[in-house]
Protein backbone atom coordinates (compact mmCIF):
# COMPACT_ATOMS: atom_id res chain seq x y z
CA UNK A 1 0.00 0.00 0.00
CA UNK A 2 1.03 3.53 -0.62
CA UNK A 3 -0.64 5.83 2.20
CA UNK A 4 -0.81 9.25 2.39
CA UNK A 5 -2.24 11.95 4.51
CA UNK A 6 -3.48 15.14 3.57
CA UNK A 7 -3.29 18.48 6.07
CA UNK A 8 -5.14 21.20 5.05
CA UNK A 9 -3.21 24.00 7.21
CA UNK A 10 -4.98 27.13 8.70
CA UNK A 11 -3.67 29.56 11.68
CA UNK A 12 -3.00 27.06 14.62
CA UNK A 13 -4.81 24.30 13.77
CA UNK A 14 -4.94 21.39 10.81
CA UNK A 15 -7.86 19.42 9.24
CA UNK A 16 -6.33 15.91 8.88
CA UNK A 17 -7.68 13.50 6.03
CA UNK A 18 -5.89 10.11 5.18
CA UNK A 19 -5.67 7.02 2.66
CA UNK A 20 -4.26 3.73 2.93
CA UNK A 21 -4.26 3.80 -0.86
CA UNK A 22 -5.33 4.95 -4.10
CA UNK A 23 -9.12 5.25 -3.63
CA UNK A 24 -9.29 3.94 -0.25
CA UNK A 25 -10.05 6.94 2.04
CA UNK A 26 -9.02 6.09 5.99
CA UNK A 27 -11.73 6.89 8.68
CA UNK A 28 -13.39 10.75 8.85
CA UNK A 29 -11.89 14.04 9.12
CA UNK A 30 -10.33 15.46 11.84
CA UNK A 31 -8.09 18.64 13.12
CA UNK A 32 -5.59 19.57 15.34
CA UNK A 33 -4.11 22.18 17.28
CA UNK A 34 -0.11 22.90 16.54
CA UNK A 35 0.13 22.29 20.19
CA UNK A 36 2.30 19.68 22.00
CA UNK A 37 -1.07 17.67 22.55
CA UNK A 38 -2.65 18.05 19.03
CA UNK A 39 1.07 17.07 17.05
CA UNK A 40 0.81 14.47 20.04
CA UNK A 41 -2.46 13.50 18.74
CA UNK A 42 -1.08 13.63 14.92
CA UNK A 43 1.84 11.73 15.68
CA UNK A 44 -0.52 9.05 17.27
CA UNK A 45 -2.70 8.58 13.74
CA UNK A 46 0.55 8.60 11.46
CA UNK A 47 1.70 5.62 13.57
CA UNK A 48 -2.16 3.86 12.75
CA UNK A 49 -1.93 4.42 9.32
CA UNK A 50 1.46 3.39 9.35
CA UNK A 51 0.21 -0.01 10.78
CA UNK A 52 -2.91 -0.51 8.98
CA UNK A 53 -0.76 -0.13 5.75
CA UNK A 54 2.24 -1.46 6.93
CA UNK A 55 4.13 1.81 5.38
CA UNK A 56 4.94 4.60 6.76
CA UNK A 57 2.63 7.28 4.84
CA UNK A 58 3.49 10.66 3.32
CA UNK A 59 2.67 13.64 4.88
CA UNK A 60 0.82 16.45 1.93
CA UNK A 61 -0.07 20.10 2.65
CA UNK A 62 0.09 23.47 1.12
CA UNK A 63 2.58 26.21 1.09
CA UNK A 64 0.40 28.66 3.51
CA UNK A 65 2.71 31.43 4.36
CA UNK A 66 3.91 30.46 7.94
CA UNK A 67 1.34 28.42 9.55
CA UNK A 68 2.82 25.39 8.18
CA UNK A 69 5.92 26.14 9.98
CA UNK A 70 5.34 24.21 13.66
CA UNK A 71 4.26 20.92 11.68
CA UNK A 72 6.88 20.43 9.31
CA UNK A 73 9.15 21.15 12.22
CA UNK A 74 7.63 18.23 13.57
CA UNK A 75 7.81 15.94 10.90
CA UNK A 76 11.24 16.69 11.11
CA UNK A 77 11.69 15.84 14.31
CA UNK A 78 9.65 12.78 13.72
CA UNK A 79 11.51 11.79 10.54
CA UNK A 80 8.62 11.54 8.29
CA UNK A 81 8.65 12.44 5.05
CA UNK A 82 6.50 15.00 3.56
CA UNK A 83 5.19 17.26 0.39
CA UNK A 84 4.60 20.84 0.47
CA UNK A 85 2.26 21.45 -2.54
CA UNK A 86 2.17 25.10 -4.07
CA UNK A 87 -1.25 26.59 -3.53
CA UNK A 88 -1.76 27.01 -7.52
CA UNK A 89 -0.96 23.16 -8.04
CA UNK A 90 -3.95 22.12 -5.55
CA UNK A 91 -6.38 24.92 -6.63
CA UNK A 92 -5.85 23.73 -10.43
CA UNK A 93 -7.07 19.82 -9.03
CA UNK A 94 -9.77 21.07 -6.92
CA UNK A 95 -11.51 23.46 -9.27
CA UNK A 96 -11.32 20.28 -11.94
CA UNK A 97 -13.28 18.17 -9.09
CA UNK A 98 -16.53 17.55 -9.47
CA UNK A 99 -16.71 18.07 -5.78
CA UNK A 100 -17.27 22.20 -5.01
CA UNK A 101 -17.88 22.20 -1.71
CA UNK A 102 -15.05 24.91 0.04
CA UNK A 103 -14.64 22.80 3.61
CA UNK A 104 -11.01 22.07 5.21
CA UNK A 105 -12.58 18.78 5.83
CA UNK A 106 -12.68 18.38 1.68
CA UNK A 107 -9.80 20.47 1.23
CA UNK A 108 -7.64 17.69 2.76
CA UNK A 109 -9.76 15.05 1.05
CA UNK A 110 -8.45 16.78 -2.01
CA UNK A 111 -4.85 16.79 -0.92
CA UNK A 112 -4.81 13.25 -0.33
CA UNK A 113 -6.71 12.30 -4.10
CA UNK A 114 -3.82 15.08 -5.43
CA UNK A 115 -0.87 12.89 -3.88
CA UNK A 116 -1.87 10.04 -6.50
CA UNK A 117 -2.85 12.33 -9.43
CA UNK A 118 0.49 14.28 -9.77
CA UNK A 119 3.99 13.46 -9.15
CA UNK A 120 4.69 15.14 -6.23
CA UNK A 121 8.40 15.17 -4.89
CA UNK A 122 9.10 14.75 -1.31
CA UNK A 123 10.75 18.05 0.01
CA UNK A 124 14.34 17.82 0.36
CA UNK A 125 16.59 17.87 3.44
CA UNK A 126 18.44 20.87 1.71
CA UNK A 127 14.86 22.47 2.17
CA UNK A 128 15.40 23.49 5.09
CA UNK A 129 18.97 25.52 4.76
CA UNK A 130 16.83 27.22 1.96
CA UNK A 131 13.97 27.87 4.22
CA UNK A 132 15.95 29.45 6.51
CA UNK A 133 18.16 31.30 3.70
CA UNK A 134 14.54 32.79 2.89
CA UNK A 135 13.51 33.90 6.35
CA UNK A 136 17.05 36.01 6.42
CA UNK A 137 16.65 37.56 3.29
CA UNK A 138 13.43 38.50 3.64
CA UNK A 139 13.98 40.08 6.94
CA UNK A 140 17.02 41.53 5.34
CA UNK A 141 14.29 43.02 2.48
CA UNK A 142 12.26 43.94 5.40
CA UNK A 143 14.81 45.80 7.54
CA UNK A 144 16.04 47.55 4.20
CA UNK A 145 12.90 49.21 3.63
CA UNK A 146 12.36 50.27 7.22
CA UNK A 147 15.99 51.84 7.19
CA UNK A 148 15.49 53.86 3.21
CA UNK A 149 12.02 55.00 5.05
CA UNK A 150 14.10 56.28 7.96
CA UNK A 151 16.95 57.73 5.89
CA UNK A 152 14.60 59.80 4.38
CA UNK A 153 13.19 60.96 7.35
CA UNK A 154 16.99 62.52 8.45
CA UNK A 155 17.00 64.03 5.31
CA UNK A 156 14.20 65.96 5.83
CA UNK A 157 15.00 66.87 9.32
CA UNK A 158 18.85 67.88 8.60
CA UNK A 159 17.23 70.05 5.90
CA UNK A 160 15.60 72.08 8.79
CA UNK A 161 18.60 71.85 10.92
CA UNK A 162 22.33 71.87 9.14
CA UNK A 163 21.78 71.12 5.14
CA UNK A 164 25.09 72.15 4.64
CA UNK A 165 26.26 69.36 6.09
CA UNK A 166 25.62 67.38 3.37
CA UNK A 167 29.24 66.59 1.09
CA UNK A 168 31.57 66.78 4.20
CA UNK A 169 32.06 63.05 3.99
CA UNK A 170 31.59 61.19 1.29
CA UNK A 171 28.43 59.22 1.90
CA UNK A 172 25.78 61.06 4.22
CA UNK A 173 25.26 57.64 6.02
CA UNK A 174 28.75 56.41 6.58
CA UNK A 175 29.39 55.76 10.21
CA UNK A 176 32.01 58.67 10.75
CA UNK A 177 29.31 60.77 9.29
CA UNK A 178 26.37 59.93 11.09
CA UNK A 179 28.46 59.60 14.29
CA UNK A 180 30.20 62.51 13.73
CA UNK A 181 26.54 64.46 13.20
CA UNK A 182 25.24 62.89 16.64
CA UNK A 183 28.17 64.29 18.33
CA UNK A 184 27.77 67.53 16.60
CA UNK A 185 24.05 68.13 15.67
CA UNK A 186 23.86 72.06 14.58
CA UNK A 187 25.80 74.58 13.49
CA UNK A 188 26.23 76.07 16.35
CA UNK A 189 27.59 73.05 18.16
CA UNK A 190 30.42 72.74 14.94
CA UNK A 191 31.42 76.47 15.56
CA UNK A 192 32.00 76.38 19.50
CA UNK A 193 34.00 73.27 19.15
CA UNK A 194 37.81 73.97 18.28
CA UNK A 195 39.43 72.16 15.24
CA UNK A 196 41.64 70.18 17.83
CA UNK A 197 38.46 68.19 19.18
CA UNK A 198 36.67 68.07 15.66
CA UNK A 199 39.81 66.65 14.56
CA UNK A 200 40.31 64.20 17.69
CA UNK A 201 37.02 63.07 17.18
CA UNK A 202 37.16 62.51 13.80
CA UNK A 203 40.05 60.56 13.54
CA UNK A 204 38.55 58.56 16.79
CA UNK A 205 35.76 57.48 14.57
CA UNK A 206 37.70 56.14 11.69
CA UNK A 207 41.39 55.13 12.55
CA UNK A 208 41.73 53.91 9.06
CA UNK A 209 42.55 57.30 7.84
CA UNK A 210 44.79 59.68 7.56
CA UNK A 211 44.94 63.14 10.08
CA UNK A 212 45.38 64.95 7.38
CA UNK A 213 41.93 63.57 5.99
CA UNK A 214 40.59 64.24 8.98
CA UNK A 215 41.54 67.74 9.13
CA UNK A 216 40.33 67.94 5.74
CA UNK A 217 36.91 66.67 7.35
CA UNK A 218 37.26 69.37 9.99
CA UNK A 219 37.78 72.43 7.08
CA UNK A 220 34.95 71.31 5.34
CA UNK A 221 32.84 71.28 8.71
CA UNK A 222 33.51 74.57 9.62
CA UNK A 223 33.12 76.07 6.30
CA UNK A 224 29.26 73.95 6.40
CA UNK A 225 28.42 75.61 9.74
CA UNK A 226 29.63 78.69 8.39
CA UNK A 227 27.29 78.34 5.25
CA UNK A 228 24.18 77.07 7.66
CA UNK A 229 21.12 79.24 7.49
CA UNK A 230 20.17 78.19 10.52
CA UNK A 231 22.83 79.50 13.63
CA UNK A 232 20.44 79.09 16.22
CA UNK A 233 18.08 76.36 16.54
CA UNK A 234 14.73 77.64 17.11
CA UNK A 235 13.42 73.77 17.75
CA UNK A 236 14.98 71.47 20.78
CA UNK A 237 12.39 69.32 19.10
CA UNK A 238 14.13 69.09 16.09
CA UNK A 239 17.60 68.05 18.08
CA UNK A 240 15.86 65.31 19.30
CA UNK A 241 14.11 63.69 16.43
CA UNK A 242 17.82 64.00 14.53
CA UNK A 243 19.60 62.14 17.16
CA UNK A 244 16.69 59.35 17.55
CA UNK A 245 17.09 58.77 13.70
CA UNK A 246 20.79 58.55 13.43
CA UNK A 247 20.47 56.08 15.98
CA UNK A 248 17.95 54.43 13.88
CA UNK A 249 19.68 54.63 11.31
CA UNK A 250 23.19 52.89 13.12
CA UNK A 251 20.83 50.53 14.17
CA UNK A 252 19.33 49.44 10.95
CA UNK A 253 23.18 49.28 9.11
CA UNK A 254 24.08 46.86 12.09
CA UNK A 255 21.07 44.74 11.96
CA UNK A 256 21.67 44.69 8.14
CA UNK A 257 25.69 43.83 8.71
CA UNK A 258 25.07 40.91 10.70
CA UNK A 259 22.31 39.47 8.52
CA UNK A 260 24.30 39.82 5.45
CA UNK A 261 26.99 37.75 7.36
CA UNK A 262 24.70 35.36 8.49
CA UNK A 263 23.34 34.97 4.88
CA UNK A 264 26.55 34.36 3.45
CA UNK A 265 28.12 32.06 5.54
CA UNK A 266 24.58 30.02 5.06
CA UNK A 267 24.95 30.59 1.35
CA UNK A 268 28.59 29.58 1.33
CA UNK A 269 28.20 25.62 0.97
CA UNK A 270 25.19 26.10 -2.42
CA UNK A 271 26.77 25.54 -5.35
CA UNK A 272 24.28 27.59 -7.34
CA UNK A 273 24.83 30.47 -5.19
CA UNK A 274 28.66 30.73 -6.57
CA UNK A 275 27.12 30.06 -9.90
CA UNK A 276 25.00 32.87 -10.24
CA UNK A 277 27.28 35.66 -8.75
CA UNK A 278 29.31 34.70 -12.06
CA UNK A 279 26.29 36.58 -13.85
CA UNK A 280 27.44 40.29 -14.46
CA UNK A 281 24.89 42.62 -12.28
CA UNK A 282 24.13 39.90 -9.85
CA UNK A 283 26.09 39.80 -6.45
CA UNK A 284 25.85 38.05 -2.60
CA UNK A 285 22.33 39.73 -2.15
CA UNK A 286 20.78 39.22 -5.43
CA UNK A 287 21.98 35.29 -5.58
CA UNK A 288 21.07 34.78 -2.06
CA UNK A 289 17.47 36.03 -2.58
CA UNK A 290 16.84 33.97 -6.07
CA UNK A 291 18.14 30.63 -4.33
CA UNK A 292 15.69 31.38 -1.34
CA UNK A 293 13.06 32.16 -3.42
CA UNK A 294 13.37 29.60 -5.94
CA UNK A 295 13.90 26.75 -4.15
CA UNK A 296 16.09 23.68 -5.04
CA UNK A 297 17.49 23.89 -8.56
CA UNK A 298 18.01 20.18 -10.34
Amino acid sequence: MNPVIGLDVSKGESQIQAFLDKGKPYRKSFSIKHDIKGLGNLLEFLHEVEKSANNQPTVVLESTGHYHYPVIQFLEEQKYVYIIVNPLISHRAKSSSLRKVKTDAVDAYHLCELFYKEELEPYKKRGIQLLNLRNLTRQQESIAEISAKTKIQLHSLLDQVFPEYRGVFGSLYSRVSLLTLLAFPTSEAVLSASERELSEKISSLCKSRSDLWAKERVKKLKEAALRNPFKNNLYQSNIFNLEMLVNLVLQYQEHLSKIATEIDALSRGIEEYHILQSIPGIGKKIAATIISEIGEID
